[in-house]
C-alpha cells in the first residue's frame, strides 16, 4: 500500500473515531439532562457513573470471545524465546550429562562403564572451558603442519615430504587480536593412507574432528573421489567447516582461480563461497642468479581473517553446538551400551524359557499340534523381559500380551510353518515312536523363541510394535530364526536337549536284551 492510500485510510479512521466519540458524549449529555429532571442534583453524577461502568462491563463481556485469542497470541509471542541460544544449548548439554549418570549406573560392564565415565568427565570439563578448538585435517603431505607453522609464525611439528609425518594428534595455542578466547590448533594425522596404521591414524583424525568447534579441511588441488567423501562426511557432522586450498604458489593466477571456482561448485549447498580459501603455507624458494635463493613468506592472511571473522561472529554458538553434539553422542553411546546389555539379558530369558517349554512338551505332549501356538508363549517370560527393560507388568497384562502373540503366530500360519520346517530334520534321525514327541517339543521351543524375540523388539521400542504392527514383528523374527546358521544352531541344541534325552528315556523303558547262550 503506497503512502497516499495509507494517509487517506488514517484520516478516515480518525473521522470515524471522532463520530463515535461525539455520539457517546451526546448520549451521556442526554442521559444527564433526563436524570436531572427526576433525581436530586447530588445523585445524578453517581448514577451516571454506575450506568457507564455497567455499559463498559457489558461491552467487555460481549467482546471477550474475540479479544481472548488476540491476547493469548500476544502473550505467546512475547513469551517466545529465540531458537535455542547458546546458554540454552549449554544447559541442554549439562542435562544430557546428568541423564548419562543414571544410565551408567545400570551398566554392569566395568571396562565400558569406566571408558564412558572418563569421557563424561572430559565433557564436564569442556562445559567449563574457555578456549576454542580448531581441528585441521587433510590427506598426507597437503601441508597441514606447514599451515599451522605459518599461522603460529614459528616452527612446530615435523615438516617434510614423507606421508604420515604427523603420527599423533598435536595441539598448539594461538591468540587472535580482538578475540577474548584462546584458540587451540589441533594437527591431526593424514587421512586416506593405506595399511592398518593409516586406517588407525585416520580414525584418530576423525575422532578429533568430532570434538572440534571449527574444522579446516586442507587440500592441494581438486577434491578427488576419496577426498570428496571425506568432505561430505565432515560437512555432515553439523560443525562449521572451512575448505583450504594450499600450495597456491605452485600454480598461476588463472589455475588458482579455476581450482577455487571448481571447489566452490563442489561444496555448493554445504559451504559459503567465502569459506573456500586459498593459502600458501610454505612457498617454494625462488632461485636468484649469483645470490642466495629468495624465500617468500607464507600467505595465510586471508585464512586468518576468515577464522577471526567466523569466531568473532559465531564463536560462542560454535562452542555451545559442539558441547551439545558431543553430549548427545555420549548419551547415545551409553544408551547403546545399556541396550546391548538388556538384549543379552532378555535373550538369556528366552533361551531358558524355550527349553523349559520343550522339556514340558517332551514329558507331557499336547493332544494336537495346533495348540503349540498357545504353548509357545509364556506369561512369565513376558514379565521377566519387561522387568529387564524397566517395565512393571501385571500378570494379567503379560498374559494378554502373550496370547496376542500366540494368536498372531497361528493366524500367520507360522505354527504349521514351524512344524514343517523342523519335521524333515527330526524324522530322518529318529525312530517313528519318538518323532511326534520330539517334534512337538522342538516346535514349542522354536515358537517360544520367535515369540520371545518379538517381545524383546516390543519392549526395546518403548512398548510399541512399530508401523507394521505385531504381524510384521512376528513375521520378521520368524524369518530371521529360519536362516541357515540360526536354524542349524537351533537343531544342534534341540538334539542335545530334546532328542537325546528322549532316546535315553526310551532305552530305559525297553526290556533288556537276552544274552545268547555260549
Amino acid at each position: 500500500m503506497n503512502t497516499r492510500k495509507r494517509l487517506w485510510l488514517g484520516l478516515a479512521l480518525l473521522l470515524a473515531a471522532l463520530v463515535v466519540v461525539g455520539i457517546v458524549l451526546q448520549t451521556i449529555n442526554q442521559l444527564i439532562w433526563q436524570l436531572s429532571a427526576v433525581l436530586p442534583y447530588g445523585l445524578v453524577g453517581p448514577v451516571v457513573s454506575l450506568l457507564m461502568l455497567a455499559a463498559a462491563a457489558l461491552l467487555l463481556q460481549l467482546a471477550w470471545p474475540w479479544l481472548q485469542p488476540l491476547l493469548k497470541g500476544g502473550i505467546s509471542r512475547r513469551a517466545a524465546a529465540p531458537s535455542q541460544p547458546a546458554a540454552n544449548r549449554r544447559e541442554a548439554a549439562r542435562q544430557n550429562l546428568e541423564a548419562i549418570d543414571q544410565t551408567l549406573e545400570q551398566v554392569r560392564d566395568q571396562v565400558e562403564r569406566q571408558l564412558l565415565q572418563q569421557e563424561r568427565q572430559r565433557m564436564a570439563q569442556e562445559l567449563e572451558r574457555g578456549d576454542l578448538v580448531v581441528v585441521i585435517l587433510g590427506a598426507g603431505s597437503v601441508g597441514k603442519t606447514s599451515l599451522i607453522r605459518a599461522l603460529l609464525g614459528e616452527l612446530v611439528g615435523d615438516v617434510g615430504a614423507a606421508m604420515g609425518s604427523t603420527a599423533i594428534s598435536q595441539r598448539y595455542r594461538l591468540r587472535l587480536r580482538g578475540l577474548e578466547r584462546a584458540i587451540w590448533l589441533v594437527d591431526t594425522p593424514g587421512i586416506l593412507e593405506s595399511g592398518t596404521d593409516g586406517q588407525s591414524r585416520e580414525q584418530l583424525a576423525r575422532d578429533q574432528a568430532s570434538k572440534a568447534d571449527l574444522l579446516l579441511l586442507v587440500v592441494d588441488g581438486d577434491l578427488r573421489r576419496a577426498e570428496l567423501e571425506v568432505f561430505q562426511a565432515l560437512a555432515g557432522l553439523g560443525k562449521r567447516l572451512l575448505l583450504v586450498l594450499n600450495k597456491c604458489d605452485l600454480r598461476g593466477e588463472q589455475e588458482e582461480a579455476r581450482l577455487l571456482d571448481l571447489l566452490r561448485q563442489r561444496s555448493r549447498g554445504k559451504l559459503e563461497g567465502a569459506d573456500v580459501i586459498p593459502v600458501s603455507a610454505s612457498p617454494q624458494s625462488i632461485p636468484r642468479p649469483g645470490g642466495q635463493p629468495l624465500q617468500p613468506g607464507p600467505e595465510v592472511e586471508s585464512l586468518l581473517r576468515r577464522i577471526a571473522a567466523v569466531l568473532h561472529q559465531d564463536g560462542e554458538e560454535l562452542i555451545a553446538d559442539n558441547l551439545l553434539l558431543q553430549s548427545r553422542q555420549l548419551s547415545d553411546a551409553s544408551r547403546a551400551l545399556l541396550s546391548g546389555q538388556r538384549q543379552q539379558d532378555a535373550e538369556a530369558i528366552v533361551e531358558r524359557t524355550m527349553w523349559t517349554c520343550a522339556g514340558v512338551l517332551a514329558v507331557t505332549p499336547l493332544p494336537g499340534l495346533d495348540l503349540l501356538g498357545t504353548a509357545a508363549v509364556n506369561a512369565q517370560m513376558v514379565v521377566e523381559i519387561a522387568r529387564v527393560y524397566g517395565v512393571q507388568l501385571s500378570r494379567q497384562s503379560a498374559q494378554d500380551l502373550a496370547m496376542s502373540v500366540g494368536r498372531t503366530l497361528a493366524g500367520l500360519g507360522l505354527v504349521k510353518g514351524g512344524v514343517s520346517l523342523l519335521s524333515t530334520s527330526l524324522s530322518l534321525s529318529l525312530p517313528s515312536l519318538l518323532v511326534g514327541r520330539a517334534l512337538q517339543a522342538a516346535t514349542g521351543a522354536w515358537l517360544t523363541r520367535v515369540a520371545g524375540l518379538s517381545f524383546i523388539t516390543y519392549f526395546a521400542q518403548d512398548q510399541t510394535w512399530g508401523d507394521g504392527g505385531i504381524q510384521d514383528v512376528v513375521q520378521r523374527q520368524f524369518d530371521l530364526s529360519r536362516r541357515d546358521a540360526d536354524l542349524r544352531r537351533f537343531l544342534q541344541t534341540a538334539f542335545s536337549r530334546v532328542v537325546e534325552p528322549l532316546q535315553r528315556q526310551q532305552e530305559k523303558q525297553l526290556p533288556p536284551r537276552r544274552r545268547p547262550n555260549r
